[in-house]
This record gives C-alpha cells, structure tokens and sequence, in this order.
C-alpha cells in the first residue's frame, strides 16, 4: 500500500464521488456500487411507499432512494425506503442518524449483501427495524432489531395481509404488490 492512501472511507471522500448514475454506498468505510434496479423493484418500491405514506403521519416521514442515510462518517446507506420518526434527523445531507424503518428490495445482485453485511450494519448502527422484500418469493421479512442483531418477526407472502406487532394499525395487502 502506498503511504498516505486513506484505507477507510468516510463522509467527505463519500460526497466527492462524480455522479455517475450508479447508486454507491458506505459500509465501514469501504465503498460498494449497485446497477440500477429493475422495474418491478422499483413498482414494489413505489406501491410500498403510498402504504407507508398512508400509514405513517408528522412528524414522521417516509423517504424513498436515492437518499443518503448517514450512521457513522464512514457508513452512508441508500435503503429503498426509509421511515424517519424524529424530524430533527432530516438534514440538507440526508437522514442524520439511525431511522426508525428502513426498506430494502432484494435483487439477484444485491440480495446477499442486503441480507448479509448490509442488514449486520444495520442492526449494530441502531435500526431498529429492517424489512426485506423478496420479489421472486413475493415475500415481505420484517425484523426488529434486537441487542446487535435482527430477529425475523413477522414474514408473510403474497397473496396474505402483512401485519406487523409493532404498527398494529398497518395491514399491506401483499397480492396488488405483485400485479
């Protein structure tokens, strides 16, 4: 390694990245690029979005990617959905902060990082919940965060009703998901 190379990323190196139409990130200050999701990742997505906007109300507030959700200088995600309960973590950067919910929409390329090292970061960085969506099993997993881990609370698949212990007044029908 060449003296006065940085090893770890963080915020500034991350802000300096040129625009390139790729969506990258920041896990423990090591950079991860992802391709441009599908169009059903983006109707799931879409249709979750109007759920949660329906669903969560001021003060909180439901974001959608690209949007920078900054843990640590040298942790920026960019979840697919993003659920702020606390007004004052929203930023001209981005979400300050460990939101109350994030989102993420798996994809061939993505998934075992999303399940794996992204969702590990996740939990240790105080998310409290994670919900993982899965496409081709047409299945939502919600997890609760708990201690420095996720446990699975709730999974459902299409064509039931999600409903989740900790949001007892939000039901998704999941089969209008997948149409």
């Amino acid at each position: 390694m060449q003296p006065g190379l940085k090893t770890r990323l963080d915020y500034d190196d991350y802000a300096a990245i040129p625009a390139d139409g790729r969506r990258w990130e920041l896990l423990d200050g090591e950079p991860h690029v992802s391709p441009a999701p599908s169009p059903l990742h983006q109707r799931l997505v879409g249709s979750l979005f109007v759920a949660f906007r329906e669903h969560f109300r001021r003060p909180a507030e439901v974001f959608v990617s690209p949007i920078d959700v900054i843990l640590t200088p040298h942790d920026v995600l960019q979840p697919d959905l993003v659920v702020v309960a606390d007004p004052a973590q929203v930023s001209a950067r981005g979400i300050e902060g460990p939101p109350l919910l994030v989102v993420e929409v798996l994809s061939p390329t993505t998934a075992a990082y999303d399940r794996t090292m992204k969702a590990r970061r996740f939990a240790a960085l105080g998310v409290p919940h994670l919900w993982l969506v899965d496409p081709d099993a047409r299945r939502i997993e919600c997890h609760r965060r708990e201690g420095a881990d996720y446990r699975l609370v709730v999974s459902t698949d299409a064509p039931d009703t999600l409903a989740h212990p900790d949001f007892p007044t939000l039901a998704i029908p999941l089969a209008p998901l997948w149409e």
